[in-house]
C-alpha cells in the first residue's frame, strides 16, 4: 500500500508518501502476524500531541512504518527508531529513503524489543505508539482459540493485561536525559474497586518522573473485544466460529482480573533535572474534543508548571499576567435577572477547557492584560466587591495558578 500522508504537528505541516502492508479490506482476509500498519488514527494522534521543541536525540520506540521518526527528523539532529519486527524496519527504511529527512539529520534503525536496543543511552525525547492492546493468551484453551485470537506484532506486546504499558512507564526514565520528555499512547485496565487514576498513578510513583496522564476514551470489555477482533480482520459474518472463540477468550481474560472497562489515553513523562524530585503528578479524564495539534499546548503546560513551581504566593502576587488570545467568557442568566448565575471561562485552543468562575475570578481574568500585578488586581477587586483583600487573595491565587497551568493566563513578559 502506497499513499500520500498529510498532517499538522506542532512544527507545522507535514506531507509525505508512506508505504505499508495492504489492509484486510484490500486483501479480503486476516492480517499476517508481521503485518505493518500505515499511519492510522493512533499514529496521527501521537504525532499531533508530541512537543516539537528542537532537541538533540529522539527515540521512536516501536517505529512501525517509520511515521514518528519522520516527524521527529524535522526537529532533532539524531533519531533512533526501533522495532521488534524486522518487516516493520524494512518499511521504515524504505519510507525514510522515499522521504529524505533534512540534510544533517541522522536516523538509525535498530532491531529489538522495547528499550533493549538503546540500553545505556539517553534521549531528549522518547515517542512511542507501543503494542499496547490488551490481548488474551490462549494458553491451555487450545490451538483453535489461539488461531482465532491471532498474534499481531504491531499491537500485541505478549504480556498479561496492561503490563507492557506499566513497564514502559516505569522504565523509560532510564533512557531519558535530565529534562528529557517521553510521550506515549496506552491502554490501562479499570479494575473493580480500584480507581483507574490510583492504579496508573502508582506507575508514575514507581517511575520517579514528572507525569501527566490524559484519559481520552473508555470502552467496556465487550466493546474493546469487538474493536480489536475486527481490527485483525475477523468478522462474525465471515468467520462466526473464530469470532465467537475470540470474543469468549477476551471476555474471560478480562473477567479473570475483574476488569470493568479499558481506558485509552496520552502519557507525558519528564525526568527532573539536577536530581530533583518529581513535582508534577496529574491524572485527568478529558473525553471531549480538543484542538489539534496539542504538542505546543503540552510543551506550554510543562513550562507553566515549572514557572509556577518557582514562585510562592508572594512572588505570584508580584507577577504580571495576561489572558491568552483564545480565552472567552460565557455568561448564563435567569430570565429577568441582571446578574448571571453562571460564568464560564472558556479556552478555545488546546484541550478546550471550561472553568466555572466566581464573580471575583471572572473579574480578575477580565482585567488581566499585563499592566497590573496580580496583587494589585486582587487589592482593587477587594475594594470594588467590598471583600477583605486577604480573603479574596486566599480564594483567587489557587484558581489563578490553575489558569496559568492550563494556559488561560500567561506571564506578560
Amino acid at each position: 500500500d502506497l499513499r500520500p500522508y498529510a498532517a499538522v504537528d506542532a512544527a507545522g505541516d507535514a506531507s509525505w508518501w508512506l508505504a505499508s502492508d495492504l489492509a484486510e479490506l484490500a486483501t479480503g482476509g486476516r492480517l499476517a502476524t508481521d503485518h505493518v500498519l500505515g499511519a492510522g488514527g493512533a499514529s496521527t494522534t501521537l504525532a499531533q500531541v508530541t512537543a516539537r521543541t528542537p532537541v538533540g536525540r529522539v527515540l521512536d520506540l516501536g517505529t512501525g512504518c517509520g511515521i514518528q521518526a519522520l516527524h521527529a527528523a524535522r526537529h532533532a539532529r539524531h533519531v533512533v527508531a526501533t522495532d521488534l519486527s524486522r518487516r516493520a524496519l524494512g518499511f521504515a527504511r524504505f519510507n525514510l529513503v522515499l522521504n529524505t529527512p533534512a540534510e544533517g539529520v541522522d536516523v538509525a534503525l535498530r532491531h529489538g524489543s522495547m528499550l533493549d536496543p538503546v540500553a545505556g543511552e539517553s534521549f531528549d525525547l522518547v515517542v512511542s505508539n507501543p503494542p499496547f492492546v490488551i490481548t488474551p493468551h490462549a494458553g491451555a484453551a487450545g490451538a483453535a482459540v489461539a488461531e482465532a485470537l491471532g498474534d499481531y506484532e504491531y499491537r500485541d506486546g505478549g504480556r498479561s493485561g496492561d503490563d507492557l504499558v506499566r513497564d514502559l512507564v516505569r522504565d523509560v526514565g532510564g533512557v531519558l536525559a535530565p529534562g528529557g520528555v517521553a510521550q506515549l499512547l496506552g491502554n490501562w485496565e479499570h479494575r473493580r474497586g480500584e480507581p483507574w487514576d490510583e492504579r496508573v498513578g502508582a506507575w508514575l510513583d514507581a517511575a520517579g518522573l514528572d507525569g501527566w496522564v490524559i484519559q481520552r476514551e473508555v470502552l467496556d470489555p465487550a466493546e474493546y473485544a469487538e474493536t480489536w477482533i475486527r481490527d485483525g480482520g475477523t468478522t462474525p459474518e465471515r468467520e462466526p466460529g473464530a469470532w465467537a472463540a475470540a470474543y469468549g477468550a477476551w471476555l474471560d481474560d478480562f473477567a479473570s482480573r475483574d476488569v470493568e472497562a479499558v481506558g485509552f489515553g496520552i502519557v507525558t513523562l519528564r525526568r527532573p533535572t539536577g536530581g530533583a524530585r518529581p513535582t508534577l503528578r496529574r491524572l485527568e479524564e478529558h473525553t471531549g474534543s480538543v484542538h489539534q495539534p496539542l504538542g505546543a499546548h503540552v510543551a506550554a503546560s510543562l513550562a507553566a508548571h515549572d514557572w509556577l513551581e518557582a514562585r510562592d504566593d508572594a512572588a505570584l502576587a508580584e507577577a504580571h499576567l495576561a489572558a491568552a488570545d483564545d480565552v472567552t467568557e460565557e455568561r448564563f442568566h435567569t430570565p429577568g435577572q441582571a446578574d448571571p448565575n453562571v460564568v464560564v471561562i472558556r479556552q478555545g485552543d488546546g484541550l478546550g477547557r471550561g472553568v466555572h468562575a466566581s464573580t471575583g475570578l471572572a473579574a480578575f481574568v477580565g482585567v488581566c492584560d499585563g499592566e497590573l500585578a496580580v496583587g494589585q488586581i486582587v487589592g482593587a477587586l477587594g475594594a470594588l466587591l467590598d471583600v477583605p483583600a486577604d480573603d479574596l487573595r486566599s480564594e483567587l491565587l489557587p484558581a489563578v495558578r490553575g489558569l496559568v497551568r492550563d494556559g488561560f493566563l500567561r506571564p506578560a513578559d
